[in-house]
């Protein structure tokens, strides 16, 4: 066998080593990406308007798994509340324990301690003022949540005239949306209203971290197993034809 056969050969082995690390590797990120999401976050299918146009009936939408502690001003939460009908909902949080909450008197929209919070995953047409909410001081350890679609939202502005001013408590909360999956809106936006108060806003999960591991992962597994037959390919196309001694027939 001449160098030339044996140094192909050589990189053949060697090809064929590296595309076995990376099929090992993408089924490594592939399936630990999904593992990862599955244990990270729970999907679950919006069942009413009350959170459009953020979120619409039917929606089916990836909620991080947290503790109640966790939750910030602006999150949107999935939780569950006895006197509220003891059913998962979504609502967005505008206020923790010690705020006093405000929203939609004298023509203005939602306060939190007095500061304007700008809301602009609002209806456009949305009329704050038929649902208007007196300065209302939220609870320690509990949360003043609303919807998004203001006028039809069976939220905290309902339930005011009961204890603890309509408020729920942290341990309601089980979950906390990051993304869209259905349709494919994406991940939602943490409100700069709420950044500007004490506390900020929360930072979103690793969703994306999870699905580029998913993606890199079947990069790899693809790549890795077409090399095989693409070298092959090239090896023989590349190999010397033999030819027939002259005069033979």
């Amino acid at each position: 066998m001449t160098s030339e056969g044996r140094t192909g050969e050589g990189r053949g082995r060697l090809g064929s080593v590296l595309s076995g690390c990376a099929v090992a590797l993408g089924c490594v990120l592939f399936l630990g990406g999904f593992a990862w999401g599955a244990f990270v976050y729970q999907p679950y299918t919006v069942p009413t308007e009350s959170m459009t146009p953020t979120i619409g009936a039917g929606d089916r939408v990836l909620a991080e798994r947290i503790d109640g502690d966790e939750v910030r001003r602006g999150d949107v939460v999935v939780f569950k509340q006895k006197s509220w009908g003891d059913l998962p909902m979504v609502k967005r949080v505008v206020g923790v324990g010690g705020d006093k909450v405000a929203c939609c008197t004298r023509g203005g929209g939602l306060t939190v301690n007095g500061k304007a919070v700008d809301e602009p995953y609002l209806p456009k047409d949305s009329d704050l003022e038929a649902k208007p909410i007196p300065p209302t001081e939220v609870p320690k350890g509990r949360l003043f949540l609303l919807g998004d679609e203001r006028t039809a939202s069976l939220d905290s502005s309902v339930h005011l005239d009961e204890a603890d001013n309509g408020s729920v408590p942290r341990s309601a909360v089980n979950a906390r949306v990051d993304a869209i999956a259905w349709p494919m809106d994406g991940m939602l936006q943490r409100p700069d209203g709420f950044a500007r108060l004490p506390g900020g806003v929360s930072e979103p999960g690793p969703l994306r971290l999870q699905v580029a591991a998913v993606i890199a992962g079947a990069v790899l597994i693809l790549g890795g197993a077409a090399y095989g037959p693409v070298a092959a390919r090239r090896r023989k196309a590349s190999a010397p034809r033999r030819t027939e001694p002259a005069g033979v027939r």
